[in-house]
């Protein structure tokens, strides 16, 4: 069974983007899912200097393992400020440490949840174009808009959003059979 590995980029127990990664998960079929919560890998604040006194810390190690384990990753990024989240930031700046093709050339399904109307656009463009440096093979993109508006009870309520993360879900499962 192929194996996918989920991530909410945001360290918030209240987390949109961790409800849009659970609602993707039960579009998933016959896979095995892996949900990685970055809460799990509390990492110091990279820095060479840190890093040229301590190594790399073993949580950054147990990361690496555990992606390179996986047949394709779904991300689902926070837009702070226009840009990722501070913890996933610096979780992928401590795993490029070991492995700068982060993401092992898999496929990945993109993803991004927000309170506004731009639906984290942004943080996708800015990920779109830097991922594929760190092995992302991206197979699409989506956007969920004005979360308190179209998503309640873990569901997507605006059916031509939900027709298109279920298109795209399938697309990207596509790539890893």
């Amino acid at each position: 069974m192929k194996k996918i590995i989920t991530i909410a980029g945001s360290n918030s127990q209240k987390s949109i983007n961790k409800s849009l990664i659970t609602y993707t998960n039960g579009l998933l079929e016959n896979v095995d899912i892996i949900s990685i919560d970055l809460n799990d890998y509390v990492l110091p604040i990279y820095g060479a200097d840190f890093e040229a006194e301590n190594g790399i810390p073993t949580s950054v190690k147990r990361l690496d393992e555990l992606l390179n384990t996986a047949d394709g990753f779904i991300v689902s990024l926070a837009e702070h400020n226009g840009s990722y989240a501070a913890v996933f930031k610096n979780t992928i700046d401590w795993l490029s440490r070991v492995n700068m093709k982060i993401w092992r050339e898999k496929p990945m399904l993109l993803m991004a949840a927000s309170p506004g109307a731009r639906g984290g656009a942004t943080v996708l463009q800015l990920a779109s174009a830097y991922f594929p440096f760190m092995g992302a093979s991206i197979t699409d993109t989506f956007s969920l808009p004005s979360f308190y508006d179209n998503f309640n009870y873990g569901e997507i309520k605006d059916e031509s959003l939900k027709n298109d993360i279920l298109t795209k879900v399938n697309k990207f499962q596509t790539t890893i059979k």
